[in-house]
């Protein structure tokens, strides 16, 4: 009798595991991090987005309830249409239900648009531009962790109405750099600044003399960089050997990560002040989170990009599990539909724009002497909460707004 009851129980839990591969395609959750794993991004997303989604399927305990999850990765090479290939070919042929990171806005954009048109998942961490959640944004896409609206609402509203109220853009020459000066330009002239001129920098840009003795003649209180990873290093390194900020002028970095912070070292990154949406010293889950995490990718602590992959790994996984599918479409309207809560953003929600809202940080990198151990860099200056942090829904002109 016994060991018929115990037949029974068995029977029972693979009835239940079978039911639950027969409504995934394939029986298998395939997520491609589609990221920048051999350039300018590669440190702040790369091979740390794979880690991350990898600890978000871990953590999930997905697979422990019957699932098959597998992680396929791929490098964009910042060029859009090379992306538009591996998400074409991953979609179509490798069966890939969910592509996660994409730290580049004009690949993002054309795998946006890709996702929709193959009624498929993309969880957009890496990349910047609002247009995402504004006139791009697509019932298959989240935009999570950070976008230009929240970089400018955060520190351009902050530097202007500290009294940085002239400003030059250098910006990096593709659509993140494009939406990043537009969004600031507007924070800046809503709080009573001026923009006295700026320069489009073409993509890794090694030599900036040229940019910035454009930006030390304009006379602008601040410099404004609209750029991102080795750009933004190379562009304040190369600041500081003009004697740009010791002759009175000011650098703004607008999308700085604690990469950068780490490759520029405290000497040269002290004092700089912008937005982050995640640090790894705010509370014991992130830092037990950062020691997992740095364990695996090279010693390096994780970014907001990263903790962002994880984030929405893990959320996309409860709405797959909760529908018991992985129909993209129907999978991003249920993440929508559940309230967010994980250990790196804590508690939020997802607009019907698709913007994943939760708190930003202003906040100021340390002094050499303030800094106590290792990837100690930030301190925390304001806290932006997720309502006022990104951009009203109604102001972004996209079309799932009734």
């Amino acid at each position: 009798m016994f060991k018929r009851s115990l037949l029974g129980v068995a029977v029972a839990a693979a009835l239940s595991l079978g039911t639950a591969q027969a409504q995934v395609s394939d029986g298998i959750i395939k997520i491609g991090v589609l990221s920048d794993m051999s350039s300018l991004y590669t440190d702040l997303a790369g091979a740390g987005s794979v880690v991350a989604a990898k600890l978000a399927v871990e953590d999930s305990g997905i697979e422990k309830r019957g699932y098959k999850v597998e992680i396929v990765s791929a490098d964009h090479q910042n060029k859009a249409d090379v992306g538009s290939n591996i998400a074409r070919q991953w979609y179509d042929v490798d069966k890939v239900d969910v592509i996660v990171d994409v730290p580049n806005s004009g690949v993002a954009l054309a795998v946006n648009q890709i996702t929709r048109d193959k009624g498929k998942a993309f969880l957009a961490v890496g990349p910047g531009s609002s247009d995402l959640t504004g006139k791009a944004c697509s019932p298959n896409t989240v935009h999570w962790a950070y976008d230009t609206w929240m970089l400018a609402n955060g520190t351009g509203t902050a530097i202007t109405k500290q009294g940085g109220d002239t400003w030059f853009f250098i910006s990096a020459d593709y659509a993140f750099g494009a939406a990043l000066e537009r969004d600031t330009t507007a924070a800046v002239l809503r709080n009573g600044g001026k923009v006295v001129g700026g320069v489009k920098v073409p993509l890794n840009t090694q030599d900036f003399s040229s940019f910035l003795l454009q930006a030390q003649s304009s006379k602008a209180k601040i410099i404004g960089l609209a750029n991102a990873g080795g750009d933004t290093t190379n562009s304040i390194k190369q600041a500081a050997e003009f004697g740009i900020v010791k002759g009175g002028q000011k650098l703004a970095g607008l999308l700085v990560f604690l990469t950068d912070i780490h490759a520029l070292g405290l000497p040269t990154a002290q004092g700089l002040t912008f937005t982050e949406t995640f640090y790894w010293d705010q509370n014991d889950q992130s830092r037990a989170f950062a020691k997992r995490f740095s364990a695996l990718d090279k010693g390096i602590y994780p970014t907001m990009v990263h903790a962002g992959v994880y984030s929405s790994v893990l959320h996309y996984l409860k709405a797959v599990e909760a529908l018991k599918s992985d129909d993209g479409t129907k999978v991003v309207t249920k993440m929508k539909e559940m309230a967010t809560d994980d250990p790196l953003f804590g508690k939020g929600s997802i607009r019907v724009d698709g913007r994943k809202i939760h708190p930003a940080f202003l906040v100021q990198v340390k002094t050499p002497a303030e800094s106590k151990y290792p990837w100690d860099y930030y301190k925390i200056v304001a806290t932006i909460p997720g309502d006022q942090a990104f951009r009203p829904l109604a102001d972004g002109g996209c079309s799932l707004v009734k």
